[in-house]
C-alpha cells in the first residue's frame, strides 16, 4: 500500500514510520514496540556510557527480532572565546539568583557528545540494524566501516545543500528535518537560530535533489502528516513528539503536562541549554536569553552553565529544557503499539 518501499523492504518493517531518537526520552521498551508494532524504533545516545548502549542493544534484542537505530551527534569540537563564556556566566546571574544557587561553575569543560573511534569499535561489534546521526557525518573511513558491517546510515539535512552532501558522502538515507521539529535541529553549520526551512517546502526539494531516500520529519503528529509527507515524494516519516505521550517513553510530569497543554506557538528554537538551535517550551529564561542576541558558548559547553538552573527547577516551567516540536497539540496518549496501528490505519484511509 505504501507509495515508496524503501523502508518496508527491509525485513521485519511493515510501515514506513521511525520513531526518532531522543536521547534521554527514549526507552528501550519504546523502541522494541515500535518495531515489533512494524515500524522502526530508535534509542538516541549522547553521554551514554559504551556499556550503557552495548546493555541497551541486548535489551532491545530480547524484545523484538525486528531492525532497530542507534542515533549518535557528529559535531564539531567547541572554539569558544573567553569573553564569550564571561559574558553568559553575567547574563545567567540573576537566574541563578532567583533560583536560590550562589556559584556560577567557573569550570565549562565538557566532554564531547561526538561520535569517537571507541563510539565506532562499539557498533562495529553490535551491528545494529540502522544507525543514524545528527550535526553532520564522522569520516569517510567510519561510514565505509559501518556499511561494510551491514549497517544502514541515515543522517539529518535541514537543507538541501547537505541533502546533497550526505548523498556524496555516502549515506543510505536522508532525514529531512522540518523547522517544526522538537529538539536539537540537525545543521551541521549553525549561523543563526532563528533560521530553517519548513517540512512542506524542504521534503520535495531534497526529493527532486537526492537519488537516494528521503524521510520527512517536524511538524508530523497523525496519518494527514504521513500522507501529505508521501505525496511530497517521501519515503516514510520520521516522528518523535508523537512519541513522548507514549507510556513507555521517559518524560516526566511537568514535560508531560506542558504537551497536553501545547499550542502551535509555544515552542521556539534557542540555544540558552546546550548552546545549538533547539526547539523547547517557551519560559522566562529562554525569552530573555533570546532578547539580547548575544552570542553564547558552543555546543555542548553552554551545559555546564545551564544544567544547574535546569536541575534547580521545581514544578514549574521556569528554566526546563522541555523539547517537543509545533504539532504537540495533536498528540494522543496511548501505548506505542496502539499509537502505530493507529497512524497506520488513518494513512491508509487517506491514500485510499
Amino acid at each position: 500500500m505504501w507509495p515508496k518501499t524503501h523502508l518496508t523492504d527491509l525485513p521485519g518493517v511493515k510501515h514506513p514510520i521511525i520513531q526518532a531518537p531522543m536521547a534521554g526520552s527514549t526507552t528501550v521498551e519504546l523502541v522494541a514496540a515500535v518495531s515489533n508494532a512494524g515500524g522502526i524504533g530508535s534509542m538516541g545516545y549522547s553521554e551514554t556510557p559504551s556499556a550503557t548502549i552495548r546493555e541497551d542493544a541486548q535489551k532491545i534484542r530480547t524484545l523484538t527480532d525486528k531492525p532497530f537505530n542507534l542515533n549518535f551527534f557528529a559535531h564539531d569540537a567547541p572554539a569558544n572565546k573567553p569573553e564569550i563564556i564571561e559574558s553568559a556566566r553575567e547574563r545567567l546571574r540573576p537566574f541563578y539568583s532567583a533560583a536560590g544557587l550562589s556559584e556560577i561553575p567557573q569550570d565549562v569543560s565538557k566532554p564531547l557528545l561526538t561520535f569517537t573511534e571507541e563510539r565506532l569499535e562499539l557498533l562495529l561489534d553490535i551491528k545494529p540494524p540502522l544507525v543514524s546521526f545528527h550535526f553532520g557525518l564522522p569520516g569517510s573511513a567510519a561510514i565505509e566501516s559501518l556499511k561494510k558491517a551491514g549497517c544502514r546510515i541515515l543522517c539529518s539535512a535541514t537543507t538541501t545543500a547537505e541533502a546533497i552532501s550526505l548523498e556524496q558522502s555516502g549515506v543510505d538515507i536522508v532525514i529531512a528535518q522540518g523547522w517544526e521539529a522538537g529538539g536539537h535541529r540537525g545543521s551541521f553549520d549553525v549561523n543563526h537560530d532563528d533560521h530553517g526551512v519548513g517540512t512542506m517546502a524542504l521534503v520535495p526539494q531534497i526529493v527532486d535533489a537526492v537519488n537516494i531516500p528521503v524521510i520527512a520529519a517536524g511538524g508530523i503528529a497523525d496519518g494527514r502528516g504521513i500522507a501529505a509527507a508521501l505525496m511530497l515524494g517521501a519515503s516514510g516519516v520520521q516522528m518523535g513528539t508523537a512519541f513522548l505521550s507514549c507510556a513507555e517513553a521517559n518524560v516526566s510530569d511537568v514535560h508531560l503536562e506542558a504537551i497536553r497543554n501545547a499550542r502551535d506557538d509555544d515552542t521556539r528554537l534557542t540555544k540558552a541549554f546546550s548552546g545549538r538551535p533547539a526547539r523547547a517550551r517557551r519560559n522566562n529564561y529562554i525569552e530573555s536569553m533570546a532578547a539580547q542576541r548575544l552570542a553564547l558558548p558552543d555546543f555542548p559547553t553552554m551545559y555546564t552553565l545551564s544544567d544547574p538552573l535546569r536541575k534547580a527547577s521545581d514544578d514549574t516551567l521556569d528554566n526546563r529544557f522541555l523539547l517537543y516540536g509545533q504539532a504537540a497539540a495533536l498528540n494522543r496518549e496511548m501505548p506505542a503499539t496502539e499509537l502505530v496501528q493507529t497512524l497506520v490505519a488513518e494513512t491508509r484511509n487517506l491514500l485510499g
